[in-house]
């Protein structure tokens, strides 16, 4: 075990990513059964493992970044420019999927039958889609993980908190404290992560393999480097010009093990406690700030799945169908891509964000259906692309407002198989973390963004100014001794 132990974490990781390749190929071609079963039920443990935080850490951690973030004078200004940065991106992304697809005629050439497509079992619509951010219940969105009513009823706690004030402060505390234990729990989860790829990673080649891509091999093409172009063009270059400068290499090592582990569990939120561990521990974004935007992207910000897939998808469709999309059409696509990608909740696949799309351009949603059995291929790509622009824009959004650390961002990657070094801390009266200036609460943050240090006590910078001239301090005179009384000298 010491010998393991010693093993780089990224390292055993790339050695269950080969293994799981390995055994599935040997599975999918000796018709293996007993071990192609065997990878599936480890990689949907390890899932379920990382399902299980994701509730009580998106509550709590929400709820704590808030009550933190309301310390901070620019607090809604973070928050804005966090959904600005979202929707920008998203608009980018879209707009590479549009002209992807008038390029390549990704429906053109596609050997399809149609008397097979049939219409997706549910259906997403505007109405589900703004109906569906309150809950019926309290419980129902823990139990089903639906992350965005989850955030909803975080905020609402949070903000009922906060106007109650000192006499919330118990509640406030008690979600710091489960907010600890779950990120000690998940530490032991995320430990597991290279058996876990191993049987993710093998069971995708042992269930499909890719003789299902010869017939929409032009469409998974493009979504494959409709993505890649967003991932490695459009980041980078935000990075060098909205991030003043920022090293991309440095981005891309710090969020790897999110990117990777996204790209085999095909799950946003699965991927979402690795995610905020990677920005906060390896890319140097205050904790508070990334409780609050880590979760918040892990539902809105949906660029491969809401973005480059619905476009290139949609455009595809209309071609098998033999339908023409006007501009607006276009334009309808980029609208709905960026507004409504909340619907897709962060889950796996991402079929209702196109059901969205295809209801409201008028096309046959029979085209669904053409496209489920080439999805779980074309969804590992899609979520790699969405877990790097939820790790993005924080990283963005906390350089230009002076809340980065650079010594953490530019500095040796720190392996996630450590403990976590600290946790997001507030006006409760929490400890302080340990570390560099951007573990610091964003309480003790000035107006600008710049950390501000509590001023020296009166002595002791007298006493520091004694030791820089070198002066000693005078040591108070003694009274002389007064001359003992002779012997019989006494009245």
């Amino acid at each position: 075990m010491r010998r393991i132990a010693r093993v780089p974490f990224g390292a055993q990781i790339l050695a269950g990513l080969v293994l799981g390749l390995l055994l599935g190929y040997v599975a999918r071609e000796a018709e293996v059964g007993w071990l192609a079963d065997t990878l599936e039920e480890v990689g949907d443990l390890f899932v379920q493992l990382l399902f299980l935080a994701v509730p009580p850490l998106v509550f709590t951690a929400v709820v704590v970044s808030l009550a933190n973030l309301s310390g901070l004078t620019n607090a809604a200004r973070l928050a804005g420019r966090t959904l600005l940065w979202f929707m920008a991106t998203s608009l980018i992304a879209v707009t590479i999927g549009i002209v992807l697809g008038l390029i390549t005629d990704p429906g053109a050439g596609a050997n399809i039958d149609l008397g097979a497509a049939k219409p997706p079992e549910t259906q997403g619509g505007w109405t589900d889609f703004l109906t569906g951010i309150v809950p019926e219940d309290p419980i129902t969105p823990f139990v089903e993980i639906n992350v965005l009513q989850i955030v909803f009823l975080a905020v609402a706690a949070a903000a009922a908190a906060l106007a109650v004030g000192k006499p919330a402060a118990g509640f406030i505390e008690l979600n710091r404290a489960v907010l600890a234990l779950v990120q000690k729990a998940l530490w032991w989860v995320i430990r597991l992560a290279p058996i876990g790829t191993l049987g993710l990673i093998g069971n995708a080649v042992a269930q499909y393999g890719w003789d299902l891509l010869s017939p929409l091999a032009t469409f998974a093409v493009d979504v494959y480097v409709g993505c890649a172009l967003v991932m490695f063009g459009v980041y980078p270059l935000l990075l060098v010009l909205a991030g003043r400068g920022l090293n991309p290499l440095r981005f891309f090592k710090g969020a790897w093990p999110a990117i990777e582990l996204a790209f085999v569990s095909r799950s946003s939120v699965g991927t979402m406690p690795v995610t905020q561990r990677v920005v906060t521990e390896r890319l140097g974004v205050p904790a508070d700030y990334a409780s609050f935007a880590v979760p918040f992207g892990a539902t809105t910000k949906m660029d491969g799945c809401a973005a480059v897939y619905p476009a290139l998808a949609a455009i595809f469709v209309a071609q098998v169908f033999g339908l023409s999309l006007g501009v607006e059409d276009y334009l309808l696509i980029a609208f709905v891509s960026v507004v409504g990608s909340a619907a897709t909740a962060g889950l796996t696949g991402a079929t209702v964000m196109l059901t969205l799309v295809l209801s409201t351009l008028g096309l046959p949603l029979e085209g669904v259906g053409l496209l489920l059995a080439i999805d779980p291929i074309l969804d590992m790509m899609r979520t790699a692309t969405n877990v790097t622009g939820q790790a993005l824009v924080p990283v963005l959004v906390a350089r230009r407002e002076g809340l980065l650390d650079e010594t953490v961002y530019n500095g040796p990657a720190r392996g996630l198989e450590a403990e976590p070094a600290f946790a997001p801390t507030g006006r409760f009266g929490a400890p302080r973390p340990r570390g560099a200036r951007a573990r610091a609460p964003l309480s003790a943050l000035s107006r600008r963004g710049r950390a501000t240090r509590p001023r020296r006590p009166a002595s002791a910078r007298r006493r520091r100014s004694c030791r820089r001239s070198g002066a000693r301090r005078r040591r108070p005179r003694r009274a002389a001794p007064r001359p003992a009384a002779r012997a019989g000298s006494g009245s």
